[in-house]
This record gives structure tokens, C-alpha cells and sequence, in this order.
């Protein structure tokens, strides 16, 4: 069965985002891959909210290429990119059938909104979490009113010369 792996990076206080979705605070990725690259071969299914889909249209040409997309959404009448499909129904009930299907792993890219509703569903399999050493005060939460408690067991971990911590987390 297919993986769903949350990979996110973090602000010490626990933010994804400022209140008003830019990550400008995030470190440069062209300074240091941060091990993405080989976890983004792995994988070929993309997941994400509509707002989390908003902020990735603003990063230029579709990052996410070759890979199969699902954009959540309430409102099955908002616009989307050809390269992605809108996904209005259920994401808990989505998201159960495409792990049923054959492929390689699943990256939950965000945001905070859909990462509860996997996790409290149980369906994330990894939690790989780079923890950004600031404080942002003010922003978007990483687990937002989250329901289910989950204990997870810390696999392996890299720290990056610029305080960057790297953690990975299986159920």
C-alpha cells in the first residue's frame, strides 16, 4: 500500500505559513536541498488545500510536473491549473481509495486544514518535518484544532549547519 508522507517545514512555534500564506521566512532552497530531492523521486502523487495550491501558483511555472495532483477544495467551480485536478468531494474517503491504488508514495504538501483531517483519519503514514529555528509569532498553524493524538517514533534526524533540523517520524 502506498505512503502518505507529510513533508513540511516549520517555524520553532509551530507555523506553516504568515497569517496571510507566504513562507518568505522559509530558508533558501538553492542554498541547501535539505534531502528534498531524493524524497520528491520517491514519491508521484501530489496533495494539498486550494489555499496551499494559491501560494505554489505564485512560485512561477508548476513546480510539480510529472506528477499526478489533487487540490482540495469545498467549491468544485474554483479555477485550476491543467497540470492539477480540483477535488471537491470528501478528502478523508479520497484519500483512503488513492492509497488503495498502485503507484509510488503520496507527499501531503499542506495545508494545515487538510493535514488535521488526514492525521485525526489516520492516514498519515510519515510526519517529516524540517524545524525552521525562528519564531514567527503570528501565522498559520501546522496542526490546527488537530482531535487525535498520535504517538509517533522518531526514525532518524539530520541538523544542517544553519540550525535547519530535518525529523522524520513513522506511526
Amino acid at each position: 500500500m502506498r505512503k502518505i508522507k507529510l513533508h513540511i517545514a516549520t517555524s520553532l512555534d509551530g507555523k506553516i505559513a504568515r497569517q496571510d500564506g507566504t513562507i518568505d521566512w522559509l530558508p533558501d532552497p538553492a542554498a541547501e536541498d535539505y534531502g528534498f530531492q531524493s524524497f520528491y523521486d520517491a514519491v508521484d502523487t501530489i496533495l494539498m488545500g486550494y489555499k496551499t495550491y494559491q501560494v505554489c501558483l505564485d512560485f512561477g511555472e508548476w513546480y510539480y510536473q510529472g506528477k499526478s495532483t489533487y487540490v482540495f477544495s469545498r467549491d468544485p467551480a474554483k479555477p485550476i491549473v491543467p497540470e492539477a485536478q480540483l477535488i471537491s468531494q470528501q478528502p478523508v474517503d479520497f484519500v483512503r481509495t488513492l492509497k488503495e491504488q498502485p503507484g509510488q508514495d503520496i507527499w501531503l504538501v499542506g495545508g494545515g486544514e487538510i493535514i488535521s483531517l488526514l492525521h485525526d483519519a489516520g492516514l498519515i503514514d510519515e510526519y517529516i518535518i524540517a524545524c525552521i529555528p525562528l519564531i514567527l509569532g503570528e501565522g498559520i498553524a501546522l496542526f490546527p484544532a488537530i482531535r487525535k493524538q498520535e504517538n509517533l517514533t522518531l526514525t532518524h534526524h539530520t541538523v544542517f549547519p544553519n540550525g535547519v533540523v530535518l525529523l522524520y517520524f513513522r506511526k
